[in-house]
Protein backbone atom coordinates (compact mmCIF):
# COMPACT_ATOMS: atom_id res chain seq x y z
CA UNK A 1 0.00 0.00 0.00
CA UNK A 2 2.81 2.49 0.83
CA UNK A 3 5.64 0.95 -0.93
CA UNK A 4 6.53 3.76 -2.90
CA UNK A 5 7.93 5.39 0.44
CA UNK A 6 10.82 3.32 -0.35
CA UNK A 7 11.49 4.97 -3.91
CA UNK A 8 14.24 6.94 -4.17
CA UNK A 9 12.43 10.31 -4.10
CA UNK A 10 10.55 9.72 -0.92
CA UNK A 11 13.47 8.32 0.68
CA UNK A 12 15.20 11.80 0.11
CA UNK A 13 12.10 13.67 0.91
CA UNK A 14 12.03 11.64 4.33
CA UNK A 15 15.88 12.52 5.53
CA UNK A 16 15.67 16.44 4.93
CA UNK A 17 12.57 16.23 7.21
CA UNK A 18 13.92 14.45 9.67
CA UNK A 19 16.93 17.10 9.24
CA UNK A 20 14.98 19.60 9.39
CA UNK A 21 12.99 19.07 12.41
CA UNK A 22 15.78 19.51 14.98
CA UNK A 23 17.34 22.41 13.49
CA UNK A 24 14.09 24.04 13.48
CA UNK A 25 13.71 23.04 16.93
CA UNK A 26 17.21 24.52 17.90
CA UNK A 27 16.93 27.80 15.83
CA UNK A 28 13.41 28.27 17.85
CA UNK A 29 15.49 27.73 21.25
CA UNK A 30 18.04 29.98 20.44
CA UNK A 31 15.29 32.58 19.57
CA UNK A 32 14.11 31.52 23.39
CA UNK A 33 17.55 32.50 24.99
CA UNK A 34 17.45 35.81 23.58
CA UNK A 35 14.06 36.64 24.80
CA UNK A 36 15.27 35.72 27.98
CA UNK A 37 18.74 37.91 28.11
CA UNK A 38 16.64 40.88 26.50
CA UNK A 39 14.29 40.43 29.46
CA UNK A 40 16.38 40.17 32.22
CA UNK A 41 18.70 42.93 30.55
CA UNK A 42 15.70 45.20 30.83
CA UNK A 43 15.47 44.29 34.60
CA UNK A 44 18.70 45.03 35.23
CA UNK A 45 18.55 48.53 33.59
CA UNK A 46 15.41 48.93 35.07
CA UNK A 47 16.61 48.75 38.50
CA UNK A 48 20.35 50.13 37.82
CA UNK A 49 18.65 53.54 36.12
CA UNK A 50 16.28 53.94 39.37
CA UNK A 51 19.08 52.64 42.17
CA UNK A 52 19.83 55.64 44.63
CA UNK A 53 23.86 57.50 43.20
CA UNK A 54 26.67 55.88 44.62
CA UNK A 55 30.14 57.24 44.45
CA UNK A 56 32.21 56.09 41.17
CA UNK A 57 35.04 54.92 43.22
CA UNK A 58 32.54 52.34 44.96
CA UNK A 59 32.26 50.48 41.80
CA UNK A 60 35.12 50.33 39.90
CA UNK A 61 39.12 50.42 40.35
CA UNK A 62 42.00 50.74 37.44
CA UNK A 63 42.28 47.45 35.87
CA UNK A 64 39.13 46.07 37.36
CA UNK A 65 36.78 44.85 34.76
CA UNK A 66 33.07 46.18 35.38
CA UNK A 67 30.54 43.34 36.93
CA UNK A 68 27.56 43.14 34.64
CA UNK A 69 25.57 43.93 37.83
CA UNK A 70 26.84 46.88 38.05
CA UNK A 71 26.08 48.23 34.74
CA UNK A 72 23.86 51.09 34.15
CA UNK A 73 24.06 51.92 37.68
CA UNK A 74 23.83 55.93 38.57
CA UNK A 75 27.39 56.75 40.03
CA UNK A 76 28.85 60.29 40.95
CA UNK A 77 32.15 61.80 40.74
CA UNK A 78 33.15 65.07 41.81
CA UNK A 79 36.67 66.58 40.31
CA UNK A 80 38.41 68.79 37.82
CA UNK A 81 38.56 68.20 34.16
CA UNK A 82 41.76 67.45 32.44
CA UNK A 83 40.14 69.46 28.80
CA UNK A 84 43.90 69.40 27.36
CA UNK A 85 43.64 65.36 27.08
CA UNK A 86 40.08 65.45 25.70
CA UNK A 87 39.47 63.03 23.01
CA UNK A 88 36.52 62.50 20.22
CA UNK A 89 34.83 59.10 19.17
CA UNK A 90 34.62 58.55 16.03
CA UNK A 91 31.16 56.82 14.26
CA UNK A 92 28.77 57.78 16.89
CA UNK A 93 25.10 58.42 15.90
CA UNK A 94 22.59 61.53 17.71
CA UNK A 95 19.63 59.99 19.66
CA UNK A 96 17.90 60.01 16.71
CA UNK A 97 20.36 57.64 14.88
CA UNK A 98 20.11 59.56 11.96
CA UNK A 99 23.49 61.56 12.48
CA UNK A 100 27.05 60.77 12.88
CA UNK A 101 29.12 62.55 14.41
CA UNK A 102 31.79 62.18 17.79
CA UNK A 103 31.31 61.21 21.52
CA UNK A 104 33.91 63.95 23.88
CA UNK A 105 35.51 61.99 25.89
CA UNK A 106 36.85 64.13 28.72
CA UNK A 107 39.07 62.77 31.64
CA UNK A 108 37.84 63.80 35.21
CA UNK A 109 40.79 63.88 37.73
CA UNK A 110 39.75 62.71 41.36
CA UNK A 111 41.31 63.24 44.46
CA UNK A 112 43.78 60.70 45.53
CA UNK A 113 45.68 60.92 42.09
CA UNK A 114 43.13 58.82 39.85
CA UNK A 115 40.82 59.40 36.91
CA UNK A 116 37.71 58.67 35.66
CA UNK A 117 36.83 58.90 31.70
CA UNK A 118 33.57 60.81 31.18
CA UNK A 119 31.45 61.06 27.74
CA UNK A 120 30.20 64.31 27.75
CA UNK A 121 27.64 63.82 25.11
CA UNK A 122 27.80 63.69 21.23
CA UNK A 123 28.46 66.12 18.98
CA UNK A 124 27.69 66.69 15.11
CA UNK A 125 31.07 65.68 12.99
CA UNK A 126 32.45 69.01 10.87
CA UNK A 127 33.66 69.22 7.16
CA UNK A 128 36.67 67.95 7.62
CA UNK A 129 36.89 64.54 9.49
CA UNK A 130 41.06 64.86 9.48
CA UNK A 131 41.04 68.08 12.20
CA UNK A 132 39.90 67.86 15.21
CA UNK A 133 36.43 68.94 15.87
CA UNK A 134 35.11 72.15 17.72
CA UNK A 135 34.20 71.12 21.24
CA UNK A 136 32.23 72.78 23.61
CA UNK A 137 34.30 73.88 26.67
CA UNK A 138 34.54 71.58 29.74
CA UNK A 139 33.14 73.52 32.71
CA UNK A 140 36.00 75.04 34.92
CA UNK A 141 37.05 73.83 38.67
CA UNK A 142 35.25 71.43 40.65
CA UNK A 143 32.70 69.76 39.17
CA UNK A 144 30.05 66.85 39.94
CA UNK A 145 29.18 64.54 37.45
CA UNK A 146 25.98 62.16 37.82
CA UNK A 147 25.70 59.39 35.08
CA UNK A 148 25.15 55.28 34.29
CA UNK A 149 28.56 53.75 34.84
CA UNK A 150 29.08 51.57 31.40
CA UNK A 151 31.99 49.03 31.08
CA UNK A 152 35.17 49.64 28.54
CA UNK A 153 34.44 48.69 25.08
CA UNK A 154 36.17 46.22 23.25
CA UNK A 155 36.74 45.28 19.26
CA UNK A 156 34.75 41.41 20.38
CA UNK A 157 31.86 43.38 22.68
CA UNK A 158 31.22 46.16 20.39
CA UNK A 159 31.81 44.67 16.84
CA UNK A 160 33.96 48.08 16.46
CA UNK A 161 37.59 48.03 14.47
CA UNK A 162 40.13 49.79 16.11
CA UNK A 163 41.47 51.62 13.38
CA UNK A 164 45.05 52.40 13.59
CA UNK A 165 46.54 55.98 12.18
CA UNK A 166 43.89 58.49 13.24
CA UNK A 167 44.26 61.95 13.55
CA UNK A 168 45.56 63.56 16.76
CA UNK A 169 42.88 63.29 19.50
CA UNK A 170 40.28 60.87 18.10
CA UNK A 171 40.12 57.20 19.00
CA UNK A 172 37.35 54.70 17.88
CA UNK A 173 37.10 53.09 21.39
CA UNK A 174 35.80 54.40 24.79
CA UNK A 175 38.57 51.98 26.61
CA UNK A 176 39.79 53.28 29.82
CA UNK A 177 43.49 50.81 29.45
CA UNK A 178 43.84 52.71 26.09
CA UNK A 179 43.52 56.63 28.09
CA UNK A 180 45.87 55.51 30.58
CA UNK A 181 48.68 54.65 28.73
CA UNK A 182 48.39 58.06 27.42
CA UNK A 183 47.66 59.91 30.68
CA UNK A 184 50.25 58.04 32.44
CA UNK A 185 48.24 57.73 35.11
CA UNK A 186 45.82 55.23 36.75
CA UNK A 187 42.29 55.35 35.43
CA UNK A 188 39.28 54.02 36.56
CA UNK A 189 38.02 50.91 34.24
CA UNK A 190 35.04 51.74 32.37
CA UNK A 191 33.27 55.27 32.04
CA UNK A 192 30.29 57.32 33.05
CA UNK A 193 27.81 58.13 30.55
CA UNK A 194 27.09 61.93 31.83
CA UNK A 195 23.09 62.71 32.89
CA UNK A 196 24.16 65.75 34.55
CA UNK A 197 24.02 68.57 34.73
CA UNK A 198 22.88 69.40 31.44
CA UNK A 199 25.17 71.73 29.40
CA UNK A 200 23.17 75.48 29.23
CA UNK A 201 23.68 75.34 25.29
CA UNK A 202 22.35 71.86 25.14
CA UNK A 203 25.27 70.55 23.56
CA UNK A 204 27.51 68.29 23.47
CA UNK A 205 23.96 66.18 23.29
CA UNK A 206 23.90 63.85 26.09
CA UNK A 207 23.34 59.95 25.82
CA UNK A 208 19.77 58.92 26.17
CA UNK A 209 19.14 56.08 28.06
CA UNK A 210 19.04 52.51 26.92
CA UNK A 211 15.47 51.20 25.39
CA UNK A 212 14.70 48.69 28.35
CA UNK A 213 10.93 48.92 27.81
CA UNK A 214 10.75 46.87 24.39
CA UNK A 215 11.40 42.76 23.90
CA UNK A 216 12.09 42.47 20.53
CA UNK A 217 10.42 39.80 18.19
CA UNK A 218 12.74 36.80 19.54
CA UNK A 219 9.55 35.10 21.28
CA UNK A 220 8.04 35.64 18.40
CA UNK A 221 10.41 33.87 16.32
CA UNK A 222 10.84 31.01 18.69
CA UNK A 223 7.49 29.86 18.35
CA UNK A 224 7.31 30.57 14.70
CA UNK A 225 10.80 28.27 14.24
CA UNK A 226 8.48 25.53 16.38
CA UNK A 227 5.58 25.82 14.40
CA UNK A 228 7.77 25.22 11.28
CA UNK A 229 9.33 22.40 12.97
CA UNK A 230 5.51 20.57 13.78
CA UNK A 231 4.22 21.47 9.91
CA UNK A 232 7.38 18.96 8.66
CA UNK A 233 5.75 15.58 9.92
CA UNK A 234 2.25 16.91 8.87
CA UNK A 235 3.10 18.04 5.78
CA UNK A 236 4.99 14.76 4.71
CA UNK A 237 1.70 12.68 6.19
CA UNK A 238 -0.30 14.59 3.87
CA UNK A 239 2.04 14.31 0.74
CA UNK A 240 2.03 10.43 1.92
CA UNK A 241 -1.73 10.60 1.99
CA UNK A 242 -2.29 12.04 -1.57
CA UNK A 243 0.22 10.17 -3.19
CA UNK A 244 -1.62 6.97 -2.04
CA UNK A 245 -5.14 7.94 -3.32
CA UNK A 246 -3.29 9.58 -6.55
CA UNK A 247 -1.70 5.53 -7.12
CA UNK A 248 -4.58 3.82 -6.07
CA UNK A 249 -7.41 6.04 -8.47
CA UNK A 250 -4.58 5.65 -11.35
CA UNK A 251 -4.71 1.95 -10.65
CA UNK A 252 -8.24 1.86 -10.46
CA UNK A 253 -8.62 3.52 -13.82
CA UNK A 254 -6.28 1.06 -15.67
CA UNK A 255 -8.27 -2.26 -14.32
CA UNK A 256 -11.75 -0.57 -15.67
CA UNK A 257 -10.03 0.35 -18.80
CA UNK A 258 -9.04 -3.80 -19.73
CA UNK A 259 -12.64 -5.06 -18.45
CA UNK A 260 -15.27 -5.44 -21.35
CA UNK A 261 -18.19 -3.35 -21.53
CA UNK A 262 -20.70 -5.77 -20.55
CA UNK A 263 -19.46 -8.52 -18.16
CA UNK A 264 -20.46 -12.24 -19.45
CA UNK A 265 -21.14 -11.07 -23.24
CA UNK A 266 -19.14 -12.56 -25.43
CA UNK A 267 -17.61 -10.14 -28.28
CA UNK A 268 -18.66 -9.54 -31.54
CA UNK A 269 -17.60 -11.52 -34.53
CA UNK A 270 -15.17 -9.55 -36.75
CA UNK A 271 -15.51 -11.81 -39.86
CA UNK A 272 -17.88 -14.21 -41.68
CA UNK A 273 -17.18 -17.91 -41.88
CA UNK A 274 -18.84 -19.66 -44.71
CA UNK A 275 -19.31 -22.59 -42.44
CA UNK A 276 -21.54 -20.58 -40.00
CA UNK A 277 -23.69 -18.88 -43.04
CA UNK A 278 -27.39 -19.94 -42.37
CA UNK A 279 -28.67 -22.77 -45.30
CA UNK A 280 -31.88 -21.72 -46.67
CA UNK A 281 -34.66 -23.63 -47.28
CA UNK A 282 -35.37 -25.29 -50.37
CA UNK A 283 -39.12 -26.49 -50.98
CA UNK A 284 -39.66 -29.97 -52.02
CA UNK A 285 -40.76 -30.14 -55.22
CA UNK A 286 -43.89 -32.47 -56.07
CA UNK A 287 -44.19 -35.63 -57.01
Amino acid sequence: MYRFLLSRQWVILTLVGLVLIPVMVKLGFWQLHRHEHRVAQNQLIDRSIHAEPVPVTELTAPGRPLPRADMWRTVTATGTYDAAHEVVVRQRTAADESTIGYYVLTPLDLDGGRTVLVNRGWIPAGGDLTKFPDVPAAPRGTVTVTGRMMADETTEGSGIKDRQGLPDRQVMLINSAQQAKLLHRPVLAGYIEQTAPKSPHHTPELVPEPDHDSIGPHMAYAVQWWLFAAAVPVGWVVLARRERRDRAAAAATGTDAAEPDTPGTAPEPTGTDPADAPVARTAAAPE
